[in-house]
């Protein structure tokens, strides 16, 4: 009578592999610790480079004397706020900021309202010329500053719009208005031709889908519009300080210059005033900032 032995131990590859955990496999688009380290690194050192500037010129509006720039050390012993106050108190700032906000925001008003029914006919109807209208008002861009200076100047005195608030408006809209209505067209693209349809079948007219159906959906772009509008109104200066002609008129880029002489500069008001300056436009982009990002990326691709 034979025995056969039974074996009383594994096989060394089914005690390996019940032991050992199989390897983590990332998944797609997954990035590994040293990628997000990475990422984080570079997005740290980008904020504070784009930071930097802005804590420095608010750190330089804390300086008592005009020459502090020169010893940024010593600002910090003797900080303080008579800058910000002698600026509210003995300058034209108020006149200065009712003057911003009228053209800012009448260049954002009239820019943005003509730019989206620009925009709109444009990705909706197929007249003649469509093409060519959107390269004119690309070509008008291509003008620099200096170009049109004279010609504009010009116009606005047979006008008699020169040293007034519609006047600098209208020439802020000839700068806007191109780029928002290409800005527009885009985003109009992505909204779907079918919304202009039912509205025809409800009995609206052009207009009435425009800014019943199409404007609201829309509300992105115009965000990125009446911002991009808002800004370049409120920061310009070639223009401003040639068609304003009053001290009383003046936009805050061009006050800004008055503390600025052949012979003295005052640094200190001037930073303290930058500050000031920057409030309105910060207050700004708050009300708008939800939209920007999707009124970015939306015009980018047709859906």
């Amino acid at each position: 009578m034979s025995t056969t032995a039974v074996p009383t131990t594994a096989p060394a590859e089914q005690v390996t592999g019940s032991a050992a955990k199989p390897p983590r496999t990332r998944r797609r688009g997954e990035r590994s610790r040293s990628a997000s380290a990475a990422s984080h690194g570079i997005l740290t050192v980008a904020s504070v480079i784009a930071l930097f500037p802005v804590a420095w010129l608010v750190y330089l509006s804390l300086g008592p004397d005009k020459d502090d720039y020169l010893h940024p050390g010593r600002i910090w012993s003797k900080m303080t706020f008579d800058n910000y106050a002698f600026v509210l108190q003995h300058t034209n700032f108020f006149e200065w900021l009712k003057s911003s906000l009228i053209v800012s925001l009448g260049t954002t008003v009239i820019g943005v309202m003509v730019a989206a029914t620009t925009g709109y006919a444009v990705s909706r109807m197929r007249f003649p010329g469509y093409r060519k209208l959107m390269w004119v008002l690309l070509v008008t861009q291509m003008f620099p500053i200096a170009v049109l200076i004279v010609p504009m100047y010009q116009i606005l005195s047979d006008l008699q719009l020169v040293d007034s608030y519609l006047g600098l408006v209208l020439v802020y809209c000839s700068t806007a208005v191109p780029y928002c209505a290409w800005l527009l067209k885009g985003y109009f693209d992505t909204i779907p031709f079918e919304i202009d349809e039912a509205g025809r079948v409800d009995g609206l007219s052009p207009f009435g889908t425009f800014f019943r159906l199409i404007l609201p959906l829309a509300r992105p772009g115009l965000a990125v519009a009446g911002f991009y509008s808002f800004i370049t109104a409120f920061g310009e200066v070639a223009f401003a300080s040639t068609f304003m002609l009053s001290d009383t008129k003046y936009t805050f880029a061009v006050g800004l210059q008055s503390f600025i002489s052949e012979h003295d500069a005052q640094r200190h008001l001037m930073a303290a005033t930058a500050v000031l300056v920057a409030i309105p436009v910060s207050a700004f982009f708050y009300l708008v900032q939800k939209n920007l990002v999707a009124g970015l990326t939306a015009g980018g691709t047709k859906g």
